[in-house]
């Protein structure tokens, strides 16, 4: 995965964890690359895969993130209803799906294209905007709306 030593790969989670608290629920996400630095901090160093949905505001402020779903080292079972469901009882208004590859590569896969594209259909019948998909690893990320696959 990567060629850091133990005591490189803990000073990184120290520096990460205190970047991590100056967070608040109020932060604007005004940048794909401030996305994902976040998304990177929430998901990034786990051992099994895990989808997040980013909740925000109509002015992209951030309102929750939370990790929905927990699958293996290469999947996850992401069930739409249970996304809309959370969207609609927090009020938001935009989501931004982020999930992690343990394996260290972020290229998104054809179930990764499928589900981001089913999500973002059934979230339109409720108003809920779906910025982007995220997928990131400790090495390297990917975002669907960068790419042009959003």
């Amino acid at each position: 995965m990567n060629n850091y030593s133990e005591y490189q790969q803990e000073a990184i989670r120290v520096a990460l964890s205190a970047i991590q608290q100056t967070l608040t629920n109020s932060d604007v996400m005004n940048s794909p690359e401030e996305v994902q630095n976040y998304l990177t901090l929430k998901l990034a160093d786990e051992p099994d895969e895990w989808f997040g949905v980013m909740f925000l505001t109509s002015q992209h402020r951030l309102i929750r993130f939370e990790r929905l779903f927990r699958g293996t080292i290469n999947a996850s079972q992401v069930h739409v209803r249970v996304i809309a469901r959370k969207a609609l009882e927090l009020n938001a208004a935009a989501l931004i799906l982020a999930h992690n590859h343990p394996s260290g590569i972020a290229e998104p896969s054809g179930a990764d294209q499928r589900i981001t594209t089913n999500i973002k259909d059934a979230m339109e019948v409720f108003d809920v905007k779906v910025l982007d998909h995220f997928i990131v690893s400790p090495d390297e990320s990917c975002s669907f709306a960068m790419r042009g696959m959003l």
